[in-house]
């Protein structure tokens, strides 16, 4: 059934820049706070009479945020599945952006006391909440104007913004550490990233708001499909999908922060790496997380989304087990072999979460299944890989992360199927 009404058409780069600039600012901002959380603010945002004490209270703010997203999910989802993907990708993006902006200017614990790390975690709460908009809107703003034998190559556009977004921060935080004094970093030097983002927010906002709505959103308008409460629809007659897609993106969440803020933790702090050697072995090994994630998409249109994640998953449980004495013994290939399993289980990512869900609902849907594996695969990954370390040694975090890739297949074994 063609469209009652007429739609102007998106042209595809810009449908794909659109969706790709939107996520590289969304995570890059993301990212500053997590490489901050590991080398700034336990010195500055938290009191420094006990190092792991703080370097643990700094990763509880950094959870913050995945508690927040699934809240984003539901705000920007209803939005989102009710009034349109543009207007509601423009909120997300200006959510994260002054939240972002906002902690390069908050004053240290030095200066308030105990009103910084609250202050820094609101701000936290707020980029949480634009990232659980801003992630789902942008996979479907690919996925719905691709065509039907492109929906995971258009959907892996989006996901190039998480390496992309990773490299310009982790590379911005690198220059900063290599070109001034350790006095001159903390005093002012770490603001500059955080303030840097209101320049890539203006870019992106520029590029949405010249995008007309997708093809399926305008076709369910049309259709008069619209759903009053789009999240209660989702809880009542998409359970299942709902279960399934958060666990089929739980390993990919947990190898990602223990490949980058617990493994940057523990390397600086316990295995001797200088926190500029570390980051310039991250940057390499995100390089080829971004050159994966194209292949995986690739083999999940020649086969299928659920076919490319299991390969994925496969590989994640096996790199678990390798996980300790690659970390301790050979840090480079450790970050390059983690780095590109991370690509092959983010390509098809946001093609299948969208699959499981009707276009009525797929903003909330698709949304609260990746925020909601956010809480339980990343918001904890640090933290308690850092304990299960310290406690029972490195080899567990290796079984921590197989588990959860366990988890993962059995959540891909029984994923509902639907089409686009």
């Amino acid at each position: 059934m063609r469209d009652a009404v007429t739609t102007p058409a998106n042209s595809p780069g810009r449908v794909l820049f659109a969706s790709l600039i939107g996520t590289t600012i969304e995570f890059f901002d993301f990212y500053i706070y997590a490489t901050a959380a590991v080398l700034v603010f336990p010195k500055l945002f938290f009191p420094a009479s006990d190092t792991a004490s703080a370097t643990l209270q700094s990763f509880a703010t950094f959870a913050l945020a995945f508690v927040a997203r699934p809240i984003g999910s539901a705000l920007f989802g209803h939005f989102g599945d009710r009034v349109g993907r543009k207007a509601t990708l423009v909120a997300a993006l200006l959510t994260m952006g002054l939240s972002t902006v906002t902690i390069g200017m908050l004053p240290t614990y030095a200066h308030i006391g105990l009103a910084a790390p609250l202050l820094l975690a609101l701000c936290r709460l707020g980029q949480g909440l634009g990232l659980g908009g801003e992630w789902g809107g942008a996979v479907l703003l690919a996925i719905e104007n691709a065509p039907a034998n492109k929906r995971a190559w258009y959907g892996m556009f989006p996901q190039l913004g998480a390496p992309i977004g990773f490299l310009v921060a982790t590379g911005l935080f690198l220059w900063l550490t290599q070109s001034m004094g350790d006095a001159a970093f903390f005093a002012w030097g770490w603001r500059i990233p955080f303030l840097a983002s209101s320049v890539l927010v203006v870019v992106g906002l520029w590029m949405r708001l010249r995008l007309t709505e997708t093809p399926a959103f305008a076709r369910a308008m049309a259709q008069q499909k619209r759903v009053e409460v789009p999240m209660v629809r989702v809880f009542t007659h998409h359970p299942r999908e709902l279960i399934a897609g958060t666990f089929a993106a739980l390993a990919t969440f947990v190898i990602f922060y223990l490949m980058t803020v617990f493994a940057l933790s523990w390397a600086t702090s316990k295995l001797g790496y200088p926190r500029e050697t570390f980051l310039l072995v991250q940057m390499v090994g995100v390089l080829f997380f971004a050159a994966l994630i194209p292949v995986s998409a690739w083999l999940a249109d020649r086969r299928s989304s659920r076919y490319a994640m299991i390969i994925a998953t496969v590989l994640i449980f096996a790199f678990g087990i390798a996980y300790a004495p690659l970390l301790t013994n050979h840090g480079l290939l450790f970050m390059v072999l983690g780095m590109c399993v991370v690509g092959i289980t983010y390509g098809p990512l946001g093609t299948i979460l969208a699959q499981m869900f009707p276009t009525a609902v797929r903003y909330t849907g698709a949304s609260l299944a990746f925020n909601l594996a956010g809480i339980f695969g990343a918001s904890l990954a640090p933290y308690l890989a850092t304990w299960l370390a310290k406690t029972y040694g490195l080899a567990y975090v290796g079984y921590y992360l197989s588990a959860a890739a366990v988890l993962t297949f059995l959540a891909l074994l029984v994923k509902p199927r639907q089409e686009l």
